[in-house]
């Protein structure tokens, strides 16, 4: 955008002293440096003749945001932030300061970028971590739903005002009924908080454990990531392929080290009882009924069950 210089030179040289005038008259008397007159009656003119682009940059920017465009359109020189005027009192005499402070959206934006600096993803469908507080809404005004939904909003306010619980949730029904969606919301509330948060898509993740194998440092940070963040989740498990070395040496050690430390989270189309026996077989060395028992101690008594029921709203 133009700084008052600019706006000089366009003026042309032969009368700019009166074009000089003019726009000083011009800003001195817009509403916004009026006021600010008003509040300091003490300012000199002279200080204020000083300051004419820090204040013809304060107005052009205030009515920039008078009629935001939105913060990726911003015309501001320094995008999603303004201009803002301080009086010092140096020595006895007032000083017009001025500094970029940034605007409510911009705000908003660093809010959202820390969030997701919090929370990783791995392979779950990214409409649901972008879209989910719209998709909360709709299942909270579902009768057939709107139980599950304040289970998870209970959840979420005893955790904001007592810290985090090992206990985490168990969420049990058909597809489609919005598991994922009530997941994500709660890991984005408190990732609002300061946790950190790993969601995880357990068929993909299965699969994709054993191309890991060849790549043992990718798949030791990957456990480790999953072992000590705050809030894990793991989406639809029971849907996957499970291997035994997966099974064991994977899901089990990440389990084994956060029971009683911190809350792991599910959503699933089995119930608990229907999971332990899904993970008592595996394709490589059929049904192993105490492994699976030894799974589900890690599971079961570190989770509350909540039913989410309803219609395939997937169509």
């Amino acid at each position: 955008m133009d700084s008052i210089g600019d706006v000089l030179k366009q003026m042309g040289g032969s009368r700019i002293r009166q074009r000089t005038e003019d726009l000083k008259t011009k800003i001195l008397n817009e509403p916004e440096v009026r006021q600010l007159r008003l509040r300091y009656p003490e300012l000199a003119e002279q200080e204020l003749t000083r300051n004419l682009s820090r204040l013809y940059e304060f107005v052009k920017e205030k009515k920039h945001c008078d009629n935001c465009p939105g913060l990726e359109n911003c015309p501001n020189d320094f995008q999603g932030h303004y201009t803002k005027l301080s009086i010092d009192d140096v020595n006895g005499q007032l000083r017009i300061r001025d500094y970029k402070a940034p605007c409510n959206l911009q705000l908003a934006h660093e809010r959202d970028k820390q969030i997701s600096s919090r929370i990783r993803s791995f392979y779950v469908d990214e409409r649901a971590l972008q879209e989910g507080y719209d998709d909360v809404e709709i299942m909270r005004k579902d009768p057939v739903r709107s139980s599950a939904v304040m289970q998870v909003f209970d959840y979420i306010d005893q955790a904001k005002a007592s810290g985090l619980q090992k206990k985490g949730l168990y969420l049990q029904g058909p597809f489609g009924t919005g598991k994922t969606f009530l997941m994500c919301y709660l890991l984005h509330e408190l990732a609002k908080e300061g946790h950190s948060g790993v969601i995880v898509y357990m068929p993909d993740f299965v699969e994709d454990v054993k191309s890991m194998i060849q790549d043992g440092e990718k798949l030791r940070d990957t456990i480790e990531l999953m072992k000590n963040t705050d809030l894990l989740i793991f989406d639809d498990i029971g849907a996957e392929n499970m291997g035994p070395w997966v099974r064991d040496h994977v899901l089990g050690s990440i389990l084994n080290h956060r029971m009683n430390r911190k809350p792991t989270f599910y959503t699933s189309n089995y119930s608990l009882s229907d999971l332990g026996k899904h993970l008592s077989f595996t394709n490589k060395d059929g049904e192993e009924a105490y492994k699976g028992e030894r799974l589900m101690n890690r599971i079961q008594p570190f989770v509350e069950t909540i039913h989410v029921l309803g219609e395939n709203k997937r169509g």
